[in-house]
């Protein structure tokens, strides 16, 4: 599904009338969605007491459209208008013919009937600022969301719900006015706008619907930014023919694990299996090697030597090198450590004399190594999926964390270009962008994802997908999906506090399977 700016909403909207649909029918088309959603919400109850926030433009508009409908469906309707609209405005006229009360914010003494209104409202709809310029909220506007604050404060049980976006959240950056409300709906028009996926604005969406107002979709082709789904993820999933073997679905080679870091090898290694590769392959230093052939029973093992304990001798380079042609994809990095003896490692094998030319997925301590090596993805042959988490993108960058998640989007997209590699930057809503420029955004947010080794499981998943056929790209984007829906699934039947990383595991086929079906 595409995601768009403000200005690419407002070109499609123009487009889509050069075409013969007008800007009364979207209006049309996006009150009606908009009503249906509010009703869902208030469980279709007729008498159920709704309060409408409506600005002066077309946010406000499609406000009194979905007023209307709600009214002839049995719901008991106020429009407030924050700002008087034009008395032959025709949207008004229908609503107040559909039997909904308006009532004018300046002619409102103290604001008594909006206290009184939120008082009994059931459901508030926020129509009031749309996409269009960005003003601060001042004066009486901004009145009258304090106002609706200290309702929602007083009384939890009274929902939100936002049209097309929250009242002052910026769709294109996802900056908010201080008295940008706290929705707990938000019912998005034609396409998602890029602001409700970054912070601070994603902590006021609520849960969020993306309705259809009738824009071609094809009109969008030319955008490159998506937000991953399930129907995407479902068509994406790699095949399992009937005919197949261990081999049809790929080989890993995890170069993962350390003393200090030994479950980093687990989980990588198992988020690889768990996603459906054939076969998966530990190469872990040698004294380490006894604890995780105890626990990875169904995966084999390249003990790599050492020089002493915890320390790879010069002699593990030649042994990945050996083995490398007979793997589809390399997994490095997860839990590594930043040893002399590892730097030398990822050092050799990236970067060195012949480099590996075998596909990348580098994870953790090995982006921490490369950011230490001049101009090191000029020097990388491989197909290359990178998966920093902010920390390490900054030193990859040489920059900040707080420099990378103010321009998240951009920066992911940027740096996948110039490095040539696909790129995961990690987070609430995950950006994944491709060297060609292309860009996906996860829909999951989630604090239960927030604990040590989750970063592991899903470098392991992308790994597994790479192995079974996928491109880099697609496979990093499907590895994310699946790796944030498992996390959904998680933190519905556990809880969002107290989860672990290895509990992902378990839920990766029963997400897949519950893909397909």
């Amino acid at each position: 599904m595409k995601v768009v700016t403000a200005d690419q909403m407002r070109r499609l909207e123009r487009q889509a009338n050069a075409q013969g649909i007008s800007l009364d029918a979207l209006m049309e088309n996006a009150g009606l969605q908009v009503a249906r959603a509010a009703w869902e919400a208030l469980g279709k109850r007729a008498g159920a007491e709704v309060l409408a926030l409506i600005g002066p433009g077309n946010n406000g508009g499609d406000g009194l459209v979905a007023s209307r409908h709600l009214a002839s469906w049995g719901a008991k309707v106020t429009a407030y208008l924050v700002i008087p609209r034009s008395p032959e405005d025709a949207k008004l006229a229908l609503a107040c013919q559909r039997g909904v009360a308006t009532v004018e914010a300046p002619s409102d003494a103290d604001l008594a009937t909006l206290q009184a209104l939120l008082a009994s409202a059931h459901l508030v709809i926020d129509a009031v600022l749309g996409t269009g310029k960005r003003r601060p909220m001042e004066g009486l506007m901004a009145e009258v969301f304090s106002r609706l604050a200290q309702a929602k404060a007083q009384r939890p049980s009274l929902r939100i719900l936002a049209l097309d976006l929250p009242s002052g959240l910026d769709p294109d950056t996802g900056a908010v006015d201080p008295y940008t409300p706290y929705a707990d709906i938000t019912v998005t028009l034609g396409f998602p706008k890029v602001g409700l996926f970054f912070f601070p604005g994603a902590e006021r969406v609520g849960h969020l619907e993306v309705v259809d107002i009738g824009i071609p979709e094809h009109l969008a082709e030319d955008i490159p930014l998506e937000v991953l789904d399930a129907s995407w993820a479902r068509q994406t999933l790699p095949p399992r023919p009937l005919s197949a073997h261990k081999g049809t679905f790929g080989r890993v080679l995890a170069i993962v694990g350390s003393q200090r870091y030994i479950g980093a090898a687990y989980l990588a290694c198992m988020g690889s299996a768990r996603v459906g590769a054939g076969y998966v392959t530990l190469a872990s230093p040698v004294s380490i090697h006894p604890i995780l052939a105890s626990k990875l029973t169904e995966v084999t093992h390249l003990p790599l030597p050492e020089a002493t304990s915890g320390v790879f001798a010069p002699d593990a380079v030649r042994e990945v090198r050996r083995v490398e042609g007979q793997f589809d994809v390399l997994l490095i990095g997860c839990g590594l450590g930043q040893s002399p003896a590892a730097e030398a490692l990822v050092r050799h094998l990236l970067l060195g004399e012949p480099p590996a030319t075998t596909p990348l997925v580098l994870d953790a301590d090995a982006l921490n190594i490369l950011a230490r090596q001049e101009g090191w993805w000029e020097k990388l042959r491989a197909p290359s999926v990178l998966t920093p988490h902010p920390g390490e993108m900054a030193r990859l960058l040489d920059s900040t964390v707080e420099e990378v998640e103010r321009e998240r989007l951009r920066t992911a997209q940027e740096s996948a270009q110039r490095w040539g590699v696909t790129l995961v930057l990690k987070g609430p809503f995950t950006v994944i962008a491709s060297p060609e420029g292309q860009v996906r955004i996860s829909p999951f947010a989630n604090p239960a994802l927030a604990t040590a080794g989750t970063g592991d499981v899903l470098a392991g998943a992308i790994a597994g997908l790479m192995a079974q056929g996928l491109h880099p790209f697609d496979a990093a984007c499907l590895g994310v999906f699946l790796h944030g829906l498992a996390g959904e699934v998680l933190r519905h039947e556990v809880g969002d506090a107290g989860t672990l990383a290895s509990d992902l595991l378990p839920l990766l086929p029963r997400v897949i399977k519950a893909l397909k079906t």
